[in-house]
This record gives C-alpha cells, structure tokens and sequence, in this order.
C-alpha cells in the first residue's frame, strides 16, 4: 500500500501542501496563498482568498486550450428517441447565452436560482450559466410535489426558476408546470420569473407576465463573460434528501469544489482528458451535480446525460448499449440499478450482444454493494468493480479504491480506504477509537477538505448540531462500519439500522450481505421491529431474481444467517415481495419500512419512486 499511504499521509500530516499542490491543476484569476483557514473551528474554509469562475474552468479554458471541438456532453435519451452531442464551443455558446438570459431578467452573482428540470441538456447549460453569473443554483428533482418545492424555493429565495414542461418515464409523461404553479402559489417568497423549456411530447400554458418560453428567449440573447468569485462563495445548494419540515440546504463553495472534483477525476476515477465518462445518475441528486456536470468538464473529459432507465428502456442491455455506442471508459452507477439489470438478465446475455472493450471500470456507490451482486458484475463485465462511499453532504468520495493513483487489491463489501483529506475513525459512544474489525460509529477529524460543505444554507447553528455537536472535532457520518486490521473500510448502513437483540447489538447491514449471498435473492431489506421479549428483533424481505422459485425459501433464508451470523441473529421472518420502496436515486426506504411496521402513520417521503410499492408492502409490514 505505499503509494496509496503516503498521498494519503501526506494530506493529514501537511493538509496545506497537499491542496496546494492540487490547486494548481484550476485556473485562477486570483491564485490563493492561504490554503485552509483554520481560525474559526469548526468553520473551516478553503482557499480564502482565492479567486475564479467554476464555468470558465469547466468551457472557457478547454475552449481556449484546443479542446473546443471536442465532445463536452452526450445527450442519450432512450424514453425519447433522441441522441445529441455539443461541442466544448457550442456548450459554451448556450451557456453564455443563458447567463445572458438570466441576467436580463435580475439574476446577478450571490442571487439563487432554482433548477427543477429533466435529464435533457437545458439543464447541465442553466447549471453552468448559473456557476457563469456567479449565481447560486439549487437543483430540485424534477418530478418532486408540489409542497417540497415551495419549501425549497423558500429557503432559497431564488431570483428565477428553470423548468420543462414535463418529465418523461418510459410509461408515463410527469407534468412539471402544474407542479411549479402549485409551489409558487404555496410559497412565501416566489420568483418573479420561470423560464420554461416546452418539450415536444407535452408542451404546458405559459402564464402571462411571469413565464418565458426558452426557446424564444435565448433566439435574442447576448453572451455575457464569466463574472470572478471568491473561492469561498457558494456555487450550489442541494436540499438533502426525505427532509421534513424546513429543509436542509448543503452549501458547496466553488473553490474547494474545483480543486476536489478535479483530483478525484484523475486519481479515484482514472479519467484523462478527452475521455468519456458515464455516471448514471440525475442531475438532482449529488452525483449528477459532481459527475455528470462539474467534474468531467473541469478535467476537459466528455460526460454522458442519459434519460432512461437501466431496464425497459428498451430492455437489461440498455446501459451496455450506451458504453459500446459512446466509447465509455468508465461507468458509475448505483448498486439498485445493476440488481435490477442481473434481476432481468441473471445470465447477462444481453452483456454478449455489445462490445464493451472501451470500459475499463465500474464504480459503485449510493447504498452499500453487496458481494453477492459486487461478484455477478465482475464476473460478468471482466473490468474491476470498485465500490466507493460518500455523501451530499461531503460530494466526493470519502472512500474509494485510487485506480488513477495506485489501485489496492478489492475486498468485496468494503469501499476501499479513506482518500486524501479524510482521516476517518470508528469510535464508540464515549468517543473513544473501535479496535480493528469492531464496529462503531463512522466519524471525520476535521477539517474535513475541500470540497466538503463547510456548512448548512442560512443555518449554521443546525450544522453544528446535524454533524459536530455528537462528537466535538468530528464530522459524523451517520454511518455505523468498522475498520479492518489493513484499513479498509466497511459501512454497514446507517446507525439507526443498527439493531439492539437481547442486548446484543446487531447491523441490519451484515444480515442482509448474508442474504444477497443466495441465488434466489436479486435484492433484500432486513428491519428492526419492535419485540416483548427480545427488544427488537430483524424482518426480512427478498426480491426473486427473473425466474428464481419461492417455495421453501423463508426457511432457507432464516437457517443461512443462522449458519452464517448465529442464533444470536433471531431472524425468524423472511417475506418475499415483488418490490422494495426506494428512493428515487435507488435506496432503499428502510426507515419508512420500520415506521409502518411499528404501527405509525408514516409519511410518504417526497423521494419515494413508486408509492404504490409501499401500499403493497404495507399489509405485510403490520401483520
């Protein structure tokens, strides 16, 4: 592990050389000479008193460089028949367009401006005019009801909203302008302005006086150059997701951001310029924010936006369609989706039908990769799977395996190892450090590094007392795990999974990896449910894989983790379901799960995929 312990020490023994160092691959209109300021803990800022423009790093200095004919961005949307590709040049063409757009109607640098749109190109060119401006932009999940929007848009007070006028899913088109009415009515602070893309399979009624259609605007706007920012200003806000009340707001500085997503890139994800990276995910979420948009376009890489799904758009082939027509050397996607994929095709025939040599990994990261589904893709794809960990909250890998840098040997059902910046400890209640292999509460030594939040939007008490208060000088996680004796890392799921049986405590997370190790199983949930006798006691509940029999498999089930995890484990229950409720971005509702299942009247969260999921598991869960 040399070369991987040395960057990593290296960055905790001298953090302001390490980022130093890194800095220099952004271009500055003003170089920082301060790297961390440490003078207010536990408010740690980066780079104070640098200088730059997060859009001008990501087109202006490709364009300039000799990239500007190369492909920034490949629009793939299957649910729409429809395949487009921009330029460096022509994406900087629309962006300072847009920038000219929003201008014009009041958007000027620190105001916010929030971006409730599909996976189409109108919205990576919004984001990026925003980050051109020196505007803030919050990303708000197309497809979100109406009252969580109003709730964002409160807390954000943006100067402008950027919609379409609907979303497409390979069954149904989701109407968004009825949704951005409803919000706007509700909230207390509306925007004056909406400006809406109208897609051809569902085009809405604009309102008089407060709607712009795109199209006509951008037919007379004026390209606007990049206005200069503080390293410490905000770039984004992204409201967490299944937030009640008022909404949690992650704030990400354009400084740090640049500097982190750019090594991660190169060092995490192995990508040069000019290549073509893939991350399967939205631009409402993190990872569309970090690697669809801002990291391989900071590098000069081309990114992939794909509308689709990973089955039924057409078929289980669709994401191996992708990478052999667009030369993908990387993809990055959730566990949920390569499930679903084996679910369809166990035996990955439709892998066989594509060529799939430009591929050269496939990360992993959003739930935990189990073995059993981490083994059916190695085996199937041929090209390391490398699962990492991380966070909204922190926007890049806390652990991962550094195939750019010095890749380690893979341990299935561990992301690797910290990554630079990240001194990462398991400890007990008390506060005290886990020994190797015993679990604990997963925290970060702060500061933690660039491109982390450096806090909460408008709400700097509530971070402290989110993250610091639990532990004083460390960022908590939320995720319980341990460390093994090589310092590799192993999250087990969040600490509230975490199960007290007879006062043996118990990670719903390792009795579902035994679980996902039968070949029936495509995918599990294990929940703590209340019990006289014991405290609590876990649930399971499987989906069969495409073709797999149910019969006898509960006691199956039960008499695995037996064998596996011992009688101390006293999972009695295994129900199999046709589906489990998830989360939009893939995971998996447990905590809605456990909730219903104590009797409570849980609500529906705002990320639920399908609701009518959880009304068919509802009768199961109170029996």
């Amino acid at each position: 592990m040399g070369g991987y312990r040395e960057l990593f020490e290296a960055s905790i023994r001298d953090p302001n050389a390490f980022w130093a160092d890194a800095a220099k691959a952004v271009t500055w209109t003003r170089e920082p000479q301060k790297i961390l300021d440490d003078t207010n803990p536990p408010f740690y800022r980066w780079y104070p008193d640098g200088e730059l423009n997060t859009c001008v790093n990501a087109l202006d200095r490709h364009v300039d460089g000799g990239r500007a004919d190369q492909l920034a961005l490949i629009y793939d949307s299957p649910v729409t028949g429809t395949k487009r590709t921009f330029t460096f040049r022509e994406l900087l063409d629309l962006t300072a367009r847009f920038a000219g757009v929003l201008r014009a109607n009041g958007v000027e640098r620190g105001d916010r401006v929030v971006i409730y749109m599909p996976m189409i190109p109108e919205a990576v060119v919004a984001m990026l005019a925003c980050a051109r401006l020196g505007a803030v932009h919050s990303v708000v999940f197309g497809g979100f009801a109406a009252h969580e929007l109003a709730t964002r848009i409160d807390d954000a007070r943006p100067k402008a909203i950027v919609t379409a006028s609907c979303g497409i899913e390979p069954t149904r088109t989701v109407e968004y302008k009825p949704m951005i009415d409803a919000a706007l009515d509700m909230a207390e602070h509306p925007a004056p302005v909406c400006i809406v893309v109208q897609r051809d399979r569902h085009r809405c009624q604009l309102q008089d006086g407060r709607d712009l259609d795109w199209t006509d605007v951008m037919a007379t706007a004026s390209p606007v150059d990049a206005v200069p920012v503080k390293a410490t200003d905000p770039l984004y806000v992204l409201y967490t997701s299944g937030t009640t009340g008022k909404p949690k707001g992650i704030v990400r500085d354009n400084g740090g951001h640049a500097v982190a997503l750019l090594w991660s890139m190169r060092n995490i994800y192995d990508i040069a310029p000019g290549e073509v990276f893939w991350a399967a995910s939205d631009v409402g979420w993190v990872v569309g924010h970090s690697y669809i948009v801002y990291g391989p376009l900071l590098l000069g890489a081309t990114t992939v936006l794909y509308e689709g799904k990973p089955i039924g758009t057409p078929d289980a082939g669709a994401f191996w369609r992708v990478i052999a027509e667009h030369g993908v050397k990387a993809l990055f996607s959730a566990p949920t989706a390569l499930r679903a994929i084996r679910k369809e095709d166990p035996d990955g025939e439709h892998i066989g039908r594509y060529d799939l040599s430009p591929m050269k990994y496939l990360f992993q990261a959003g739930e935990r990769l189990d073995p059993d589904t981490y083994a059916w893709a190695a085996d199937k794809l041929s090209v390391p799977v490398v699962d990492h960990w991380w966070q909204t909250e922190t926007g890049w890998a806390i652990a991962a395996n550094p195939m750019g840098a010095d890749p380690l040997p893979i341990k299935a059902g561990s992301p690797t190892v910290p990554m630079p910046g990240y001194d990462v400890r398991v400890l007990h209640v008390d506060g005290s450090e886990c020994a190797p292999g015993e679990d604990g509460a997963i925290c970060i030594r702060l500061p933690l590094p660039p491109g982390t939040l450096p806090t909460l939007w408008g709400d700097d008490a509530r971070y402290q007392r989110s993250y610091l208060s639990e532990y004083p000088g460390f960022y908590l996680t939320g995720d319980g795990g341990y460390l093994d004796e090589d310092g590799y890392l192993f999250v087990m799921g969040r600490i509230d999974d975490v199960i007290n049986v007879a006062g043996h405590r118990l990670s719903t997370g390792s009795i579902e990896a035994v679980l996902a190790t039968h070949p029936a199983v495509a995918e599990c949930a294990v929940i703590g449910v209340a019990d006289e006798i014991r405290g609590q006691v876990p649930r399971g509940f499987v989906v069969l894989k495409s073709g797999a029999s149910a019969e006898g498999l509960p006691e199956e089930l039960v008499e695995l983790v037996r064998t596996e995890i011992g009688a101390v484990a006293c999972l009695r229950t295994v129900d199999v379901v046709p589906a489990l409720p998830k989360t939009r971005s893939g995971k998996i509702l447990r905590k809605t799960m456990r909730g219903i299942a104590h009797g409570k009247d849980e609500p529906l969260p705002s990320t639920i995929e399908d609701p009518t999921v959880l009304d068919k598991l509802k009768p199961i869960l109170t029996r």
